[in-house]
C-alpha cells in the first residue's frame, strides 16, 4: 500500500518541478484583521492663523484629511449572497452530484455524509478553525488560539478586503471562510463512498481538518503564513481546498482498500439525471466560491465571475471532444465531469488571469482531468469511487500551475510589470508540493488514528445490503 502512495508522491510532486522563484502576493487572500470600530474621521479644522508658535508638523497634520475606514453595504450584500451560493454547491450541489454517482442502495449514506460532515466543520470552524487560520497570530504554519470560541468577534469587528482601508464585518468573513472548510472535508467522501463506517467518516473529518485544513488555508491565506509571505496565488483555494481535499481522499481509498466486485462487475451510477442538477448547482454556486473570494463587489469580482463562466464551458467542450475522440462518444456524466474539472482548474486562477486565460486554463483543466479519471487511474490502481483525485487534484495543480503563467500582464493577466513567469511558476509548484506532501501525512496519521477507535470500512454484509437500510434505516427510493 505504501509503495503505491510513494509513487503516486513521485507521479504528481513530477507535475510542480523545474521552476524558479519570485515574490507575488498581491492577490492572496487577506487575513482578517480586527478593527474595534468603525474609523470614520473628518478633516480636522485648520489651525487658528494667529495662534503663536505653530509647528509646521501639526499644521500639516490638521490641514490634511485622516485616514477613513469604509464598509461598504454593497459588499457586506454581496457577501452574504456569495456565503449563500457557496453553501448551494454543497447541500444540495456536491451530495446530489455524488449521490448520484453511487448506486440506490448508497444514495442517502452520501447525502448524510456530506451533510452532516459540512455541519461538523461548520461548529469545529467557530471554536478553533478560525482562529488558527485567520486569527491575530502570525506563525508560518499556523495562527493562535486568540480567537477561540470567535472571542472579541462583535457586530463592530471588522475584516480587511484588497483594497486598503475598505473593510467587512468580520462575521461575514468568518462564515464565508467557514464555507470553504465545509466544502473540503465534503469532498473527500466521494473517495470512499460505499464502504466507510458513519462514524469513521465523521471522526476522520473532524482530525483532518484540524492537522491539514487548518494549517494549509493559514500558509496560503492567513497572516504571517509560509506560502502567502513566498507570494503564492491562490485566489480561491487551487491549493487550500483542492488538491489538500483530492490527496486526503486518495489516501483514503488506498488504506480502506477497493469495493467488493471493483474491476469484475459494473459499479455504475443509479442516477445521472440528479448528477447533472448537482453539477449544475455546483457550477451556480461556484461563482459564489470564485468571486466571493475578491471580498468586495467591484471589477475584482467581475473578472472572477468572468473567468469562472469562461472556463468552466471550455473546459466541458474539452472533456466532451476527448470523449468523442477516445470513445466515439461524448457522454452526459463527462460533461458534467468537464463543467467540475474547469471549475477546479480555474479557482486558483480566477481573481489574476484573463479572460482569454481563463479558457486556456478551462480547456487545459478539462483533458488532463479526462486523463486523470482514465489513464492515471488505471496507473495508480486505485478505487477512488468518485473520481476526486482525477477531477480535483489532477484540475487544482493544473489550475495553480497555469495560474503563474497567464497571471502575466503579457498574457493578458493582472501581474505587475516585473511579473516572471518563471519564477511565479516554481512558487506555485512549491505550493502544490508543499500540500500534497503535508495532506498525505495528515489523512494516513487520521486514518490510521480512526482505524484503532471504531474502524474504517463497513462489514462484507453491510457493504453489500448497501450502507442506506445497514447504516440510516432508509431507503431512497420506495420499492
Amino acid at each position: 500500500m505504501m509503495k503505491k502512495i510513494l509513487s503516486m508522491f513521485a507521479l504528481v510532486t513530477a507535475l510542480g518541478l523545474g521552476y524558479t522563484s519570485t515574490t507575488f502576493a498581491e492577490d492572496a487572500m487577506p487575513a482578517a484583521e480586527v478593527v474595534t470600530e468603525t474609523v470614520t474621521t473628518e478633516m480636522a479644522p485648520v489651525a487658528d492663523m494667529a495662534a503663536p508658535e505653530v509647528a509646521p508638523a501639526a499644521e500639516a497634520a490638521d490641514a490634511a484629511p485622516a485616514t477613513e475606514v469604509t464598509v461598504n453595504k454593497g459588499d457586506t450584500a454581496w457577501m452574504m449572497v456569495a456565503t449563500v451560493l457557496v453553501i448551494l454547491m454543497i447541500v444540495p450541489g456536491l451530495a446530489l452530484f455524488y449521490g448520484g454517482l453511487v448506486r440506490s442502495k448508497n444514495m442517502l449514506s452520501v447525502l448524510m455524509q456530506v451533510l452532516v460532515v459540512f455541519s461538523l466543520i461548520s461548529v469545529l470552524w467557530a471554536l478553533y478553525g478560525y482562529s488558527l487560520a485567520f486569527g491575530s497570530g502570525s506563525g508560518l504554519v499556523i495562527g493562535d488560539l486568540g480567537k477561540v470560541f470567535l472571542q472579541g468577534v462583535t457586530i463592530d469587528s471588522l475584516s480587511d478586503t484588497f483594497t486598503a482601508n475598505v473593510k467587512i464585518p468580520e462575521m461575514i468573513f468568518i462564515a464565508f471562510q467557514c464555507t470553504f472548510a465545509g466544502i473540503t472535508c465534503a469532498l473527500i467522501v466521494g473517495s470512499f463512498a460505499e464502504r466507510m463506517k458513519f462514524s469513521a467518516v465523521l471522526l476522520f473529518s473532524a482530525l483532518w481538518f484540524t492537522l491539514s485544513y487548518v494549517p494549509i488555508a493559514h500558509m496560503v491565506w492567513g497572516a504571517g503564513g509560509y506560502l502567502l509571505g513566498k507570494g503564492a496565488l491562490d485566489f480561491a483555494g487551487g491549493t487550500v481546498v483542492h488538491i489538500n481535499a483530492a490527496v486526503a481522499g486518495l489516501v483514503g481509498a488506498y488504506m480502506i482498500g477497493k469495493r467488493i466486485g471493483y474491476g469484475k462487475e459494473a459499479l455504475t451510477p443509479h442516477n445521472l439525471t440528479l448528477t447533472m442538477v448537482g453539477a449544475s448547482l455546483l457550477w451556480v454556486g461556484w461563482f459564489g466560491f470564485n468571486a466571493g473570494s475578491n471580498l468586495e463587489a467591484n471589477g475584482g469580482a467581475a473578472l472572477a465571475f468572468l473567468n469562472t463562466l469562461f472556463a468552466t464551458s471550455a473546459a466541458v467542450l474539452a472533456w466532451s471532444i476527448g470523449e468523442l475522440l477516445v470513445r466515439g462518444k461524448a457522454s452526459m456524466l463527462g460533461a458534467a465531469s468537464g463543467a467540475v474539472a474547469g471549475l477546479v482548474a480555474i479557482t486558483p486562477a480566477c481573481g489574476s488571469v484573463g479572460p482569454m486565460g481563463a479558457i486556456i486554463v478551462g480547456l487545459a483543466g478539462g483533458f488532463l482531468c479526462l486523463w486523470g479519471v482514465t489513464g492515471l487511474k488505471k496507473l495508480l490502481g486505485v478505487d477512488d469511487s468518485l473520481d476526486v483525485f482525477g477531477v480535483h487534484g489532477i484540475g487544482g495543480i493544473v489550475g495553480a500551475l497555469l495560474t503563474g503563467v497567464f497571471t502575466a500582464p503579457g498574457l493578458g493577466g493582472t501581474g505587475s510589470s516585473d511579473f516572471s513567469i518563471a519564477s511565479q511558476v516554481m512558487v506555485q509548484g512549491e505550493g502544490v508540493i508543499i500540500t500534497i506532501i503535508w495532506s498525505a501525512v495528515a489523512a494516513y496519521i487520521s486514518y490510521k488514528v480512526v482505524d484503532m477507535i471504531v474502524g474504517l470500512r463497513v462489514s462484507e454484509d453491510v457493504e453489500r445490503e448497501g450502507l442506506d437500510t445497514a447504516t440510516h434505516g432508509e431507503r431512497a427510493y420506495s420499492l
